[in-house]
């Protein structure tokens, strides 16, 4: 059973949401990278979601962009993301570590190698951002063999028939996109997202989670009451750029740990 899977079990056998924060390989630099990993599952991640730095991400919004600008200027690349969680992994063998990036890179450096690396690292999970579930069977399947989830967005604008298409592929969990657009663009509405997460569920019985818009520990707790997890990632890069280089694990700390109390008092 995948790390994923064992997570979410445990957290439903307590009623709770997990936390799942997001910040870019390389951002504010590679030598800081891990250090903000485990202040991350310090302060009450449970699961996390690595970012590959990539020239063009299309679904990403001006701060996650910039994020990914600062660290390509590190020369952080898909190989050098691996080897920072692989260096994460040498003392935390236990919380779950999803990749986020898309395609390009994947390919540029193959496929089979890809997979390889990541396995090699302990990776958890996928996320392709614009690997389509048409184009990604192949992709797919060399995962599940290695064990390693594959991950896919739903939107706002995802129709019922698509839903079908994707939850056949995939595995883990399943991962909302709250808004139309791009990553920390605009507010979500609670009703809508609730009346799409019902409708996924009709589907499906992976959990899903929430992303995209969660700005503070008020949304972080509405979101909660109504998935399986929440993601929050502009938040916590837009903390990152924003603070004095000393400050920046202090900061984020404080962030998160005032996430984690707010989802976890949805379930009190």
């Amino acid at each position: 059973m995948s790390k994923i899977k064992i997570t979410f079990e445990k957290l439903k056998l307590l009623n709770k949401s997990a936390l799942i924060p997001f910040i870019t390989a390389g951002d504010p630099s590679p030598t800081e990278t891990v250090s903000l990993m485990n202040a991350l599952v310090e302060n009450g991640a449970d699961m996390i979601e690595l970012g590959i730095p990539f020239s063009d991400p299309m679904a990403d919004g001006p701060v996650i962009q910039r994020a990914s600008e600062r660290a390509l200027k590190n020369k952080v690349g898909i190989k050098d993301t691996i080897k920072l969680a692989k260096e994460f992994r040498k003392t935390n063998k236990e919380t779950p570590l999803i990749l986020m990036g898309y395609a390009n890179p994947i390919e540029a450096i193959g496929v089979e190698n890809f997979i390889v690396l990541i396995k090699e690292a302990q990776i958890d999970g996928v996320i392709t951002v614009d690997y389509p579930p048409e184009e990604s069977r192949e992709f797919v399947k060399k995962l599940n063999k290695e064990e390693i989830d594959s991950i896919f967005l739903l939107s706002p604008t995802t129709e019922d028939e698509r839903i079908k298409l994707i939850v056949k592929q995939a595995s883990g969990f399943l991962y909302y996109v709250s808004l139309k657009g791009v990553t920390g663009a605009g507010n979500i509405d609670i009703d809508q997202v609730s009346q799409k997460v019902k409708n996924i569920q009709r589907y499906s019985d992976l959990p899903i989670a929430v992303g995209f818009g969660v700005r503070d520990p008020k949304t972080a707790k509405a979101v909660s009451e109504i998935s399986d997890a929440v993601v929050i990632g502009s938040r916590i890069v837009k903390e990152i750029e924003e603070s004095e280089k000393i400050e920046i694990i202090p900061n984020v700390k404080k962030l998160m740990h005032s996430m984690k109390i707010a989802i976890d008092s949805s379930s009190a």
